[in-house]
């Protein structure tokens, strides 16, 4: 048997193994339950209802097989995320399809993450009849979009049109589906996703803000087709 042949880069050894840590009921639980961002262990343990030893041996189970990864907090330092391992399971099946009126796209300031997510979701569905639309919103907005955001949306043809931040309690209602792309965002206002992006602002330099769009790109892509208007799904 040819155990080198790969598929989607991995050889037959890593899909087995991958397989393999999807085959408890429990660890099928953990990745369904990152499968819309990324989750720490305590916010996992209470969705889960998993003692922390079993949880941690689990997570270490889908992590040595290439599922899960763990990225520290850019808010409070002491906390952890985990996260699917970005295209680990693209051939194993989409996101669980959910209903929304709006998706609202959460930052610290407005400024940068949740302006441009916000661009590249109606840039993505604004074309088709009966899509999603998407807006954003800040904890602390700042006074105004930051340039660089409106830099890299220029170089990757975006069609980004800056507004003015605004605070979540201006912005948020019944029926929207609200995903945090900051860490401390999440944090102060836990939503109904979180993104674990990391902030292009600290640094401000353009590939930082490439970074954050092609990272906001990417999961926009798997979550779009799986958001449907009320309307669509109760017909």
């Amino acid at each position: 048997m040819d155990t080198e042949r790969t598929v989607e880069g991995r050889t037959l050894a890593q899909r087995a193994a991958m397989h393999h840590a999807l085959g408890d009921p429990s660890r099928l639980a953990i990745v369904d339950a990152l499968a819309l961002g990324e989750v720490s262990p305590s916010e996992l343990q209470a969705v889960l209802d998993l003692p922390s030893n079993l949880l941690a041996h689990h997570v270490r189970v889908l992590d040595r097989a290439g599922i899960v990864t763990r990225t520290r907090s850019e808010g409070d330092r002491r906390r952890t995320y985990l996260g699917l391992v970005p295209g680990a399971l693209d051939a194993l099946g989409a996101v669980a399809a959910r209903d929304a009126a709006r998706v609202v796209f959460v930052c610290t300031q407005n400024s940068a993450r949740s302006q441009l997510a916000a661009a590249l979701w109606n840039a993505r569905s604004g074309a088709r009849h009966g899509d999603v639309p998407a807006t954003s919103a800040g904890t602390r907005p700042a006074p105004a979009v930051h340039p660089g955001a409106v830099a890299a949306a220029r170089r990757h043809h975006v069609p980004l049109e800056p507004v003015v931040p605004r605070h979540a309690d201006d912005v948020l209602r019944a029926g929207d589906l609200v995903i945090t792309v900051c860490d401390a965002a999440h944090e102060e206002l836990p939503g109904d996703a979180h993104w674990s992006v990391a902030d292009p602002a600290r640094t401000g330099d353009d590939r930082a803000f490439d970074r954050a769009l092609t990272d906001l790109a990417e999961r926009i892509t798997r979550l779009a087709p799986a958001i449907h208007p009320p309307e669509e799904r109760s017909s």
